[in-house]
């Protein structure tokens, strides 16, 4: 329940220990009528509850067919038919408090009855568990879920109805189970029929917002048999998954789920917009169930209007069964950026490859001297850093997108971290290298020189990597749940890159000063006329140098924090740092050129 050394175990800490460090933790148990724990974190010297074990349901008494659990035998009233729909575990279910505690009981319930129960769920099963599931749906305890311990409890939830509810059986050729939070239908289907649609409508927040599901009549032509098609809709449960995953997204209309036959793969799904702003578009996505998250690969916007969106979604019994839209004001998603992204590099992996070989070639030639050996150092440190993160960058979109391996992607993620940060970190032993040039005139020797850019370019960045992914990988916060890259939302890993690379492109916006302050006094002794000139055309090929080589251009990523939405900072940032690598090759050659003179 701790994380030493980096947490304390303090029962009673909470209102007999002050809060005084952020990485304290306090984990205190219920009160007797409550069996569990809860833990606390230290939080802006603040106690916060982050989660809330505290139960009083006994699920095993409760449910446990083969034993003496209740649900085995008669319920209260003398009614035997309690194994039938198990409707004698209801009433301690709905009686007890929607704490976050008894909710994750209840989920690991509803878990156990549909791998053991769903076999043939017959309307009153159907009935009896729809109740359950609506006892945690409702809208009043959605803020509940964000305590309670086990994050993927929503995902369960999802998959765990969706088994059970695509078991149902059919009276008469259709079927219809409804809750206030959960609503059930199913029918029959053939090749004949001239399209299937399900309509819901259901309350959210006072509001009734409604869903439609369409199988499009091409669809059931692939069918060579009579079939049945489920549809589940969930007004709540996209705000619940919102809270307990902590994602920078905004589900904007009810959660819809499909069990359909395996020969149908495409469905039409219209959603009834929750905040119908002029301003707010729409993402259609898909539930991937194996990543638990959402996928925009699953779906295709058809309409988008104020008040409504209409989906074209690819259905897949192992993947894609459930749907919903998303309202994401700071989620950018354009070809644009995806095309410079892809060609830039491309460009980059080729210009940085070109520039070490031109160091290979004229390596003798161009570091004759103390000053250029120790320049042309940095300069091949800061081309392998770079070209070593950009194929990370590729395998790391690889692992993310096929593999699905939570280890790989742990691995991925620490040396993309590591070489971005030697990157910048050989960036700024340069930036000092050239500070130190024209301040000091370079009486530091080779060997302390080399010892030093090691210990900054490389020491520096695989401390802060190794302390970042120790203290946030035992609390699974290392990684973010879209990509392999470092998390933001929970625990601020991100910062472990964005502060040293920020500071350091801030000392070396001061190099830049300086060279220019330098530049410009060198050349007070010439005439009056070439003065200007000559200093004008001094300073300008200084800056277009060092500008790129000391990573300035990364600089610019800042705006993006301050304005997510503006398409015009990502491609000016993407083209920047896309195409900047080209500089280095141009520098390898300057510099050789130099080297030579």
């Amino acid at each position: 329940s701790c994380y030493p050394p980096f947490s304390l175990i303090l029962y009673g800490c909470v209102s007999l220990i002050p809060c005084k460090d952020n990485r304290d933790v306090c984990v205190q148990p219920c009160s007797p009528s409550f069996h569990g724990e809860t833990s606390f974190v230290c939080k802006d010297k603040k106690w916060q509850m982050f989660t809330d074990a505290c139960a009083n349901l006994d699920i095993q008494s409760l449910f446990q067919p083969g034993d003496g659990a209740k649900y085995s035998g008669a319920d209260d009233h003398g009614n035997e038919n309690c194994q039938a729909d198990f409707s004698c575990i209801i009433p301690d279910i709905l009686s007890s408090p929607a704490i976050p505690g008894n909710i994750a009981d209840i989920v690991d319930l509803l878990k156990q009855i549909s791998r053991e129960l769903s076999g043939k769920v017959s309307r009153g099963k159907m009935q009896s568990y729809s109740r359950i599931a609506n006892h945690v749906l409702n809208s009043s305890i959605v803020s509940s879920w964000a305590f309670i311990r086990d994050r993927n409890a929503s995902s369960v939830l999802l998959d765990s109805v969706n088994l059970f509810a695509g078991k149902l059986l059919l009276t008469n050729g259709s079927e219809s189970v409804q809750e206030q939070f959960i609503s059930t239908k199913g029918y029959s289907i053939h090749k004949n029929t001239a399209g299937k649609s399900f309509d819901f409508s259901m309350e959210f927040n006072s509001d009734n917002i409604t869903g439609h599901v369409f199988i499009p009549e091409e669809e059931l032509l692939k069918l060579s048999k009579t079939s049945k098609a489920i549809s589940i809709a969930f007004p709540t449960l996209g705000a619940i998954i919102e809270t307990s995953h902590l994602d920078p997204v905004f589900v904007n209309g009810m959660v819809l789920s499909v069990a359909l036959p395996e020969e149908l793969q495409h469905i039409l799904l219209t959603f009834e917009k929750i905040n119908k702003l002029e301003s707010v578009k729409a993402q259609c996505v898909g539930w991937h169930s194996a990543e638990r998250r959402w996928d925009d690969r699953a779906c295709q916007i058809k309409s988008d209007d104020v008040s409504s969106v209409v989906c074209f979604c690819k259905y897949h019994r192992q993947t894609f069964k459930s749907f919903s839209i998303l309202m994401s004001p700071a989620k950018l998603r354009s070809a644009v950026l995806d095309y410079i992204t892809c060609v830039g590099l491309g460009l980059s992996i080729f210009s940085l490859a070109l520039c070490l070989t031109i160091e290979i070639v004229v390596w003798h030639h161009v570091t004759k001297t103390e000053v250029t050996y120790m320049r042309h150092f940095c300069l091949v440190n800061i081309a392998t850093s770079l070209l070593v993160a950009d194929i990370l960058f590729i395998l790391a979109a690889i692992v993310h997108d096929t593999a699905r391996n939570y280890q790989l992607c742990v691995a991925a993620t620490f040396f993309l971290h590591f070489f971005y940060l030697a990157l910048f970190f050989w960036m700024f032993s340069l930036g000092l290298l050239i500070l130190y040039g024209l301040l000091v005139f370079f009486k530091i020797t080779r060997s302390v020189f080399i010892a030093t850019a090691f210990s900054i370019g490389y020491g520096c960045p695989l401390v802060i990597s190794v302390l970042t992914v120790a203290i946030t990988e035992p609390r699974n916060g290392y990684l973010r749940a879209e990509a392999c890259w470092l998390n933001w939302y929970e625990t601020k890993a991100l910062l472990a890159f964005v502060v040293p690379a920020l500071s350091i492109v801030a000392v070396n916006l001061m190099v830049v000063l300086v060279v220019v302050v330098k530049t410009g006094r060198s050349s007070v002794g010439e005439g009056c006329r070439s003065r200007d000139l000559s200093t004008m055309i001094r300073i300008s090929k200084n800056v277009a140098l060092l500008t790129p080589v000391l990573g300035l251009t990364w600089g610019f990523g800042l705006a993006m924090t301050v304005d997510k939405s503006s398409l015009a900072f990502h491609v000016t940032f993407a083209l920047l740092n896309a195409f900047q690598v080209n500089i280095y090759n141009s520098a390898c050659c300057t510099f050789a050129e130099l080297g030579k003179r």
